[in-house]
């Protein structure tokens, strides 16, 4: 099989086209918190603590000099960064959470039985037949 063809249907899969699709959507959903914790979380936060912009909230380490730059700790955004994860990482366990109430309640749900094999629905109505004559069966 040729280079190509090989790698054409290993992106074809329905396993590498679902994570595809699950890293765009992700991508895009960390946009989202992103902004949520930005643009609105953080804002009333801020004003709840007397006006303070987490965003802007840093340390500087060593002023700048000459060309070099100053050397700024941004501990603000770290703390927004800290937000974001902490609601991914929520959404993330809702979606799972409920994804394994699904699969357990199909594991419960009861399975039908596959149909059985036409020799062994003859074998059980021969034995029927026997009973009803009275004969002994093992």
């Amino acid at each position: 099989m040729g280079f190509a063809k090989e790698f054409k249907t290993f992106a074809m899969r329905g396993n590498v086209m679902d994570m595809a699709i699950g890293i765009v959507i992700g991508a895009a959903f960390g946009k989202i918190v992103t902004s949520l914790v930005n643009d609105v979380i953080m804002p009333p936060v801020g004003v709840l603590m007397g006006g303070v912009d987490f965003s802007s909230l840093s340390v500087t380490l060593k002023a700048a000099s000459g060309d070099a730059p100053a050397v700024v700790l941004k501990y603000g955004a770290f703390i927004n960064t800290i937000i974001d994860f902490l609601i991914v990482a929520f959404a993330i366990f809702l979606v799972i959470k409920g994804m394994n109430s699904l699969k357990r309640k199909q594991a419960e749900a009861p399975a039908t039985p596959p149909p059985l094999p036409v020799q062994e629905m003859i074998l059980r109505d021969i034995r029927d037949i026997l009973r009803s004559k009275g004969e002994k069966i093992l």
